[in-house]
């Protein structure tokens, strides 16, 4: 079951293209219900992040964090309702609000309408990130987080929101400090091919595929020798 959710999330396919080497769609679907409504994927996502951590020489928990959203084109499947407009990035679909470790690896994620604008994401962003994980104490943002956000940080949560600017002496292509990492995490999403645009009609599905997504490559990342094991 799990390799048939892991298939459909890295090649795209609808559900009922799914290969006959697999169970039926009906059962691999009930299966992905299940898990997403129980919060089983969740769990097994976060399970596999503190593995990481700890094979990187981390401690499973984070204590910093960054945050960033991304823009997707939604399918014909996705309801007006849940769908919007980014004036900013002139994308009719959904955004994906995410927040890294230092790693790049996952956190909380939450999908809304691509109209809804990052600071009021935000909030109900942080507040979860914050009941989740109580070690994280900074995180850091780009310029769209500025404003009172930082100070509602600060106040309600204990949390320190650093924003990183660009500085008028930049040119072209910079790698901000900090901002690369989730960025890089946006790329990885990429790598799979249901990410490419928003298919999902729930925007709670959306998440759980995006949580797949980093299952598979977290899973991988542990699955491959370490530099000092090939020697």
């Amino acid at each position: 079951m799990i390799d048939a959710i892991r298939y459909l999330v890295a090649g795209g396919i609808s559900w009922r293209a799914m290969p006959a080497d697999f169970p039926a769609w009906g059962r691999v679907y009930a299966f992905f219900r299940r898990w997403r409504e129980h919060g089983l994927v969740a769990e097994f996502h976060d399970r596999l992040r503190g593995r990481v951590r700890e094979r990187e020489g981390r401690e499973a928990e984070p204590s910093a964090g960054i945050i960033d959203a991304q823009s997707a084109r939604a399918s014909a499947s996705v309801p007006v309702s849940s769908s919007g407009y980014d004036g900013g990035k002139k994308v009719p679909g959904r955004k994906r609000h995410i927040v890294t470790d230092t790693l790049g690896l996952l956190l909380v994620v939450a999908v809304t309408a691509a109209n809804v604008g990052d600071r009021d994401a935000a909030v109900p962003l942080l507040r979860r990130l914050r009941s989740l994980h109580r070690e994280i104490t900074l995180v850091w943002a780009d310029g769209g987080y500025t404003g009172g956000l930082v100070s509602w940080c600060r106040q309600e949560l204990a949390l320190t929101l650093e924003v990183v600017k660009r500085t008028d002496a930049m040119e072209g292509f910079v790698v901000l400090p900090r901002r690369w990492v989730v960025e890089r995490t946006f790329a990885w999403l990429m790598h799979s091919r249901r990410l490419a645009r928003d298919y999902e009609t729930l925007t709670a599905t959306s998440e759980a595929v995006i949580q797949w997504s980093m299952i598979t490559r977290m899973s991988r990342r542990l699955a491959r020798p370490r530099a000092r094991e090939r020697r």
